[in-house]
């Protein structure tokens, strides 16, 4: 194996006469140059690699907002609003107040939002789990049959020769690997690429959640808006049952007057005529209270039935003026707002996320275990194995990609700031 592997120097040549120097002697010379040549390339390559990321890093340019008016037409001395109020307390009636506790309940978009609360969630924890090593139990087995005039083929078969190993040593061919342990990958967070986009599925954690206020929101007003809307169909269906007795007693006044011979027949039939658009009316009425009682019971997520509700609306005592509030507060109180916000933020830092995939990055890969090319022998202490390798790569012929996801993300974004 020693003169299998021995490498064979050629012999110097005597210099020849005359005092010139021999040829080996141009050698260092020529191997500066393409060294030197070598590391031209290499910087030329490099400042290729930083004009693009230049390019690739350049400002976002936002678009341009719609300006804002500088004032509005409301009472500055307006400063409270019923925002600040409970709901609770704003509708104090036990019937409505019910009616909202099952919708918040059972409603389906709402459970519908909470689910997204627990995707978002979940993502922002997926989102964690870059930040630290991945480490991985491992157990493989795999066979390899070297060629005879392979280098490691030769090198096997010369090592069995050997008197420092065992029979028990020797390499069979095909050989066995078989390995039990644990691997770890590592990706090094240099450009802050892996903490942004933990920044970005926390943001839309705080975005989803908003999202459900939201639901929560226009499902109270939803819900009350319906009811106060039944109580005005109720009362409107007992107007027009008062007016239909009446007009019932009116019928029957103009035909004992036809009976006397005081008025004709045509009056018989106007009363008549009225009569019956009145009582078409109260059927379309009791066809929009069975509507709006579906409605209701769409939005508290049950199949219909009948809506308990109290006492009549005319037998209520309306509340005095609301206060809106000023524009401001109302802004910063409206939970889509406040979501569109958070998803406008979420789209930058994507951006940021994006850019960063085009700077290189620092992997480390490492494994610990038992290695051996013999199952009997898997277990020992001297078939322990471990290594390290550390890798820096950056794309280059991939860049495509990346600027299309790159130009996606600057997309997403801008269509979040229209959306804001």
């Amino acid at each position: 194996m020693v003169q299998l592997f021995k490498r064979k120097y050629p012999t110097p040549t005597p210099p020849p006469k005359g005092g010139a120097k021999p040829s080996e002697s141009k050698s260092p010379s020529l191997r500066g140059r393409a060294f030197r040549r070598s590391g031209w390339g290499g910087v030329v390559l490099f400042l290729l690699l930083i004009t693009g990321c230049q390019r690739t890093f350049q400002p976002l340019e936002r678009p341009d907002a719609r300006p804002t008016p500088v004032s509005f037409a409301i009472d500055s001395s307006q400063a409270g609003s019923i925002a600040d109020q409970n709901w609770r307390i704003f509708f104090a009636e036990s019937d409505l107040v019910q009616l909202i506790d099952t919708a918040l309940a059972s409603n389906l978009d709402l459970q519908i939002a909470t689910q997204r609360i627990e995707q978002a969630r979940a993502a922002f924890q997926y989102s964690q789990g870059y930040l630290a090593p991945q480490v991985n139990l491992a157990g493989s087995v795999g066979i390899d049959r070297y060629g005879r005039t392979t280098q490691s083929g030769i090198g096997n078969y010369d090592l069995n020769f050997s008197p420092n190993i065992t029979p028990s040593q020797a390499i069979p061919n095909p050989t066995p690997d078989y390995f039990l342990g644990a691997r770890s990958t590592w990706e090094i967070d240099l450009w802050g690429k892996l903490r942004n986009r933990r920044k970005a599925a926390y943001t839309r954690f705080l975005a989803s959640e908003e999202g459900r206020r939201l639901i929560v929101t226009s499902l109270v007003a939803d819900v009350a808006r319906y009811y106060y809307d039944l109580l005005a169909l109720d009362a409107e269906l007992e107007i027009l049952q008062k007016n239909i007795d009446l007009q019932k007693r009116a019928v029957e006044l103009v035909e004992v007057q036809k009976q006397a011979g005081r008025v004709t027949e045509l009056a018989v039939q106007q009363f008549t005529a009225q009569l019956l658009n009145t009582q078409g009316r109260k059927s379309l009425i009791q066809q929009q209270i069975v509507a709006t009682e579906n409605a209701i019971n769409r939005l508290l997520g049950r199949f219909p039935q009948p809506i308990a509700r109290g006492k009549s609306l005319l037998d209520r005592e309306l509340p005095g003026q609301a206060l809106a509030g000023l524009p401001r507060q109302m802004i910063n109180r409206r939970p889509d707002i406040r979501q569109a916000e958070l998803e406008l933020r979420a789209a930058n830092i994507d951006v940021d996320v994006t850019r960063a995939a085009f700077l290189p990055s620092l992997n480390l890969n490492a494994y610990v275990g038992v290695n051996s090319y013999r199952l009997t022998t898997l277990l020992d202490p001297a078939s322990l194995a471990a290594g390290l390798l550390g890798g820096l790569t950056a794309p280059v012929f991939n860049r495509r990609f990346l600027k299309a996801d790159l130009r996606q993300s600057i997309a997403v974004s801008r269509e979040a700031f229209y959306r804001y």
